[in-house]
């Protein structure tokens, strides 16, 4: 079937930020052929972490998180292309960075279940949730790149 543009949140934690991660996780996104369409740097507040993470609300490790999500900056973006949500979970890999595989962001760079690098959506739903708390639609920008076309065939966005 005709696979769906898509936009997904990413996050780089704090532990990205403090370890000089940001640029790496961003050219990965960027050679793997997604675009770019939003970024801010930022300090999260607790109750915007709550925000974010309010699906977890009255799990074990939702305290902890919102403690660890609000000790330094983060990177917020949203990056845009086929299938992107599953493409950034993919690599990102699975949340213990311990048995996440070579080559995902968290396999090459983590070995903790809560130091994990990065927030990728984990649904449209999620996405649609989750961009507008660090984005208004004015901030996000729609652009060509050129490249494109050697990244996707025409049926792969959706045309003949």
């Amino acid at each position: 079937g005709v696979l769906k543009m898509q936009k997904t949140l990413v996050l780089c934690k704090p532990d990205a930020v403090q370890r000089r991660l940001v640029g790496e996780i961003v050219g990965r996104m960027e050679r793997r052929g997604l675009r770019l369409v939003a970024m801010k740097f930022l300090h999260l507040t607790p109750e915007q972490a709550a925000e974010v993470y309010s699906p977890h609300q009255g799990r074990a490790f939702y305290e902890p998180l919102v403690v660890f999500m609000t000790a330094g900056p983060i990177v917020a973006m949203v990056w845009e292309g086929v299938d992107a949500i599953p493409v950034v979970r993919a690599m990102m890999g699975p949340t213990l960075g311990r048995v996440a595989p070579a080559g995902t962001i968290r396999g090459d760079f983590g070995l903790s279940q809560r130091y994990n690098l990065v927030h990728g959506s984990d649904s449209p739903e999620s996405a649609s949730r989750e961009i507008p708390l660090f984005f208004e639609a004015d901030e996000m920008i729609e652009y060509d790149l050129d490249e494109e076309k050697w990244i996707h065939t025409t049926v792969d966005r959706g045309g003949e």
